[in-house]
């Protein structure tokens, strides 16, 4: 009876709601969760096969053989974390990278090709080394009581400036989907 009380090994969010024998990984950074909801609703378009990692945890992503990789965009990047491990682990991911994703609130304006260039191309693909693959940009939400004071105070000084949710889960199922139909 003990021996199920100590696990082998305890991995944070080390769980596949569907096991399957292809190994996937989604990778965020997020400040304020809508990035955390976007990885995890492009998991359930891929039927809950890939394994969900915040960059916060440092995870070891050596053993997966395809990673999908995003961020929320702040002043155009993502966070400082997320820049941190993807350099210090760019070998190992180089050739495991199947797609990035982008979350941003865009003034609450429609996403557009300038928006991908910017924040994929220029920005994760270049830090990556790698382009080429699938990705996607999602409009976010702004939840003001999740935000730290100071970025709070600066967002709601923007005039018409509220709490919005323009982050859509089919949108992140079928990117998904679309990711996992490359492989």
């Amino acid at each position: 009876m003990s021996a199920l009380l100590i696990p082998k090994k305890a991995f944070p969010l080390e769980y596949y709601p569907m096991p399957s024998d292809k190994k996937w990984a989604v990778l965020y950074a997020t400040w304020c969760g809508s990035t955390r909801d976007a990885a995890l609703w492009i998991s359930e378009g891929m039927d809950g096969i890939a394994n969900v990692f915040d960059v916060r945890e440092n995870p070891d992503l050596s053993g997966y053989e395809h990673i999908v990789i995003g961020g929320a965009i702040r002043a155009g990047v993502t966070s400082q974390l997320l820049h941190e491990y993807l350099e210090k682990n760019k070998d190992m991911l180089k050739s495991k990278i199947r797609g990035y994703f982008a979350v941003c609130g865009n003034m609450m304006q429609p996403v557009g090709p300038e928006q991908t260039a910017a924040f994929i191309e220029n920005h994760l693909a270049r830090i990556c080394g790698v382009s080429n693959v699938l990705s996607k940009v999602f409009l976010g939400r702004i939840t003001f009581g999740l935000m730290e004071p100071d970025v709070r105070k600066q967002m709601q000084s923007f005039p018409g400036m509220k709490d919005y949710d323009n982050l859509k889960r089919p949108e992140c199922m079928a990117f998904g989907k679309e990711v996992l139909a490359t492989v």
